[in-house]
């Protein structure tokens, strides 16, 4: 990813600003879409082609051999460790979220598997009962009701919309590994984490060949759908999907959650 090459925190917030706010100033030169959430989607697809030759070329053969070279239980091992380091962000959010007591879960997870788990190796936590949660900046600004705004494939970063796109900017502030210094040892591990996200993703890559007529339609759909559903931490109300500029409402999960006021 383009902020991972550079030095430091501040400058590594303002690429990602700069790529989101590009893409979003090429709205002006959008054509018509049959779909209304998609209005740049000759210039989304030509993106999505770009992001999808650069994965096939570099990214999936070094994710392979990856696989390949390093046997599944080490892999788990890394992908528990990052897990780890992004628990505590999730805790954040969760706590942005107004839900206090899946916040201090995700606090316990840390612990627990910082230290029994040795440094997140082991998912000692799920075994106690303390469930892993997923969230980022943009489901909080949907929780808030923030909608997600129109459609757009990111140049490296993949799908998103406007409100993820611009959530990318304090997730990536609020990365930890963003702090690490020396430089090198910082990208380092930002590379490991990539290639280990690219090989777990290995099977769904020959699935959504295998499936789908139209790829990019099939991940655009797919992201807001799944982008939904964890607003709503799974239960999206019944209703027809609302337009791309449309807020979401407060997400649920226990019985309703206040709102304070969710990213693609």
């Amino acid at each position: 990813m383009i902020s991972d090459v550079l030095a430091t925190p501040s400058p590594r917030g303002l690429g990602l600003a700069l790529c989101t706010i590009g893409a979003l100033f090429l709205s002006g030169c959008a054509v018509t879409s049959p779909d209304p959430r998609d209005p740049l989607e000759s210039i989304n697809r030509a993106t999505y082609r770009f992001n999808d030759a650069l994965d096939k070329a570099v990214l999936k053969p070094v994710a392979q051999g990856y696989t390949a070279v390093l046997p599944q239980p080490v892999r788990t091992c890394v992908s528990n460790v990052f897990g780890n380091i992004g628990d505590l962000y999730t805790g954040v959010n969760n706590l942005l979220e107004g839900a206090p007591a899946d916040a201090a879960s995700d606090v316990c997870r840390v612990a627990v598997n910082t230290t029994v788990g040795v440094l997140g190796c082991f998912d000692v936590a799920s075994g106690m009962g303390l469930t892993k949660h997923k969230k980022d900046f943009g489901l909080t600004l949907g929780v808030w009701g923030v909608g997600p705004g129109y459609y757009v494939v990111l140049p490296l970063f993949g799908p998103s919309d406007v409100r993820d796109g611009l959530a990318l900017i304090p997730d990536t502030l609020a990365d930890p590994l963003g702090y690490v210094y020396p430089v090198w040892q910082r990208n380092t591990f930002e590379v490991v984490r990539l290639v280990n996200t690219r090989a777990s993703l290995l099977g769904a890559g020959n699935l959504l060949q295998g499936a789908a007529l139209d790829e990019y339609v099939f991940v655009r759909d797919g992201w807001f759908t799944r982008r939904r559903s964890q607003v709503y931490n799974g239960n999206p109300p019944d209703d027809a999907v609302p337009d791309a500029d449309e807020p979401a409402a407060p997400a649920a999960q226990d019985g309703p959650k206040p709102s304070a006021a969710r990213a693609p």
